[in-house]
Order: C-alpha cells, then structure tokens, then sequence
C-alpha cells in the first residue's frame, strides 16, 4: 500500500480563466441594532466579529483559488478593522487583491444598493453578504443573476444561515472558480413581488399586512396588529413572522408554493398558533384561515390604511383604496448551498490533493 503524505497547505482548484476570478463580500454594519434588541432582548452581532469574518471568509476564498474580492467600505466600524487585520494602508488599493469600491458612504441602505450594483458591473462572480433578511432583501434587488452566499448577523435570520466564514469562503470560492458547477451547488430561491399603487417591491421570505398606520420603528413587534401574511417558505423551528405559518404548515424553499395566512385577533377565532415572531418573544396569534400561495398567481387585497412589513420591517404605508397585488415569483435570487457544495468537492476529491503523489 503507498504511504500517504500530509496534505498541502494551500490549494488552488480553479481554470486558469481569461480574467482574474473575483468575488464581492458585504457587511451591513448596522445589521442585528434595531428595536428588537429592547423590545425582545435581541442578541446583538458585534461589528468586529463582522470584520474578522470577512477576514476569515478571505482566507477561504483565496485557498479556492480567488484572486481578487472587492469589499463594501462603510466609516470605518468594519472597514477600519479589515484594513489593520490585512496589513492593509490608507493608499489606494486600486489593483490589489482585496480592495474597498470607490464609493460615498451615507451608511444607509443605499451603501448596500450601490455596492452590489458597482460588483456586479466589475464582474464578480459571487457576492457574500453578511448581515439580516432585510440586507440580504437589499442585495437581492441589484445582484441579477449573481450568486448569493447568505450568512446571518442580523437580528431576525430567516432567508441568512449561520456558517463559520471561513467554510462559506471556501464553498463561494469553489463556485466562483467554476471547480463546483452551479447545477451541484447553488439554489434557486423564491420571492414575493408586491405592488401598492405605483410602488413595486420584493421579499425573500414574508410580506405582511398590519395595522401600524405608519413605519415608525419598522420592525413588526405586535403580533395583534398583523392581519395578512404571505411567505415563500416556512419553517416549524424558524424565527420571525414566517414562523407564524410554519407552525400551521411548514412549507420548504424547494416547494413549488408559498403560503398566505390571514390572521385575526385572538379573541374573534378559536384557531391560534404560538410562534417565535422575535428572538425572545413567543405570541399568540389568532388565525382566520389559510391557503397555498401558487406562483405567478397574484392575490388583490383592499382595505383599511396600515403598512406592508417586507422580510420583517414595514416598508410601506398603505391607505383605503390602494391597490395591493402579490404574487409569487419561483424565479428569486440564487444561493450558493454551502452543504452541496463543500459535499460535491468531496465526492470529485476536488480538496483531496496529496504532496507525493495522486488523491
């Protein structure tokens, strides 16, 4: 039998391509801060741990054979903290391997919009995005057809996994390199178109109908002012409103179908669910009926004013007379499986690589 050697340190499994293989990573530094963390003693998700992870992530996007990643700049919470973990200096890094996009910082949502579309338009071929559903939502909305590796440092965590960084950096090189194909190891995700008016908007995991008359706070809080809930997936052990559904028919992100719930107060139905709509918060909640949300079948809804809440945080106000349509588009943004990915380079020995010899 031949002795095997010691695996090598550093492996590169990727094409020799025609343009540098690059790949974008971006923080939400006001992830995990809002409301929720008084109202229901949310955890909170320190900036530095979101630095060292995107460090960590680095190292397994170069060990797949990364070349270049581009990284969203904020005021320096994150950015500052990168720039010392890398050994980076306050020069331009135009033409290094990791670099900020030449950006203005308004530390709003914007940041996150114009990030993924500056990616985009540099060619990347992945984005890692750290932060809630709402970042992700935000991402979702610019990223097209570029894949998505979803990790959690937010405050409520539906559509994000929490994954060691390091392990997401390496799956996200592997599909960015082309060394994992797409069919193995990313998914197609569903999304919720809603329209109001002339408002068109997007949601990865729940749009739901309340009776806040304004957005306020944004984070939906109250489990008696929400009336109609709309998800593409429901998980029985998920967190947030979609948990709602889960616990009257848990429906997978593979399923052909969403789920839309219409809710009532407790004391009008003798049908009610508890459910971890917050970390920290299980409520009641009454429950009129509920259907199978078919895609590309929009659902109209009339009414009374109130607000449209979008993967958690209220986005719209609505008043009597709008025009609501939602419907379900099985056509959302795609994700990179971390699980099928990492599991496809081990069936095809794509890490097994030896110092003295063939895997």
């Amino acid at each position: 039998m031949r002795a095997q050697t010691s695996f090598r340190s550093r492996i590169v499994v990727s094409p020799s391509p025609s343009r540098p293989i690059s790949v974008g990573i971006i923080a939400n530094p006001a992830s995990g801060r809002d409301i929720r963390r008084l109202t229901s003693r949310a955890s909170v998700f320190p900036n530095a741990e979101k630095a060292s992870m995107i460090v960590r992530a680095i190292a397994g996007l170069e060990a797949a054979g990364v070349e270049h990643v581009l990284l969203m700049p904020d005021k320096g919470s994150i950015s500052g903290l990168v720039y010392r973990a890398l050994g980076l200096d306050g020069r331009s890094t135009e033409g290094r391997r990791v670099r900020f996009i030449d950006m203005t910082v308004s530390e709003s949502i914007d940041d996150t919009l114009h990030a993924t579309e500056a990616m985009c338009a540099a060619g990347v071929s992945a984005i890692i995005v750290l932060g809630g559903d709402g970042t992700h939502r935000a991402v979702a909305k610019r990223c097209g057809q570029v894949p998505l590796l979803a990790l959690s440092t937010g405050t409520n965590n539906a559509f994000p996994e929490m994954r060691e960084a390091t392990v997401a950096g390496l799956a996200a090189g592997l599909i960015a390199t082309g060394a994992v194909p797409a069919a193995a190891g990313l998914r197609r995700n569903k999304l919720l178109r809603v329209r109001c008016d002339d408002r068109d908007d997007i949601a990865l995991v729940d749009a739901c109908f309340t009776g806040h008359e304004y957005v306020g706070s944004r984070a939906v809080w109250d489990s008696a002012l929400v009336e109609e809930l709309f998800v593409t997936f429901a998980a029985a052990d998920g967190i947030g409103l979609s948990a709602i559904a889960g616990q009257l028919e848990p429906v997978t992100r593979a399923a052909a179908h969403g789920l839309h719930v219409r809710c009532a107060p407790t004391g009008d139905t003798p049908r009610r669910v508890h459910a971890a709509i917050a970390p920290g918060l299980v409520a009641e909640v009454g429950v009129r009926d509920y259907a199978h949300l078919s895609p590309h079948e929009p659902v109209v809804l009339t009414g009374r004013s109130g607000t449209i809440a979008l993967d958690g945080e209220r986005e719209i106000e609505f008043h009597t007379g709008s025009r609501i349509e939602i419907s379900l588009d099985p056509n959302g943004p795609q994700t990179i499986d971390v699980a099928a990915t990492l599991t496809h380079a081990a069936q095809h020995r794509l890490l097994r690589h030896y110092a003295g010899g063939a895997a």
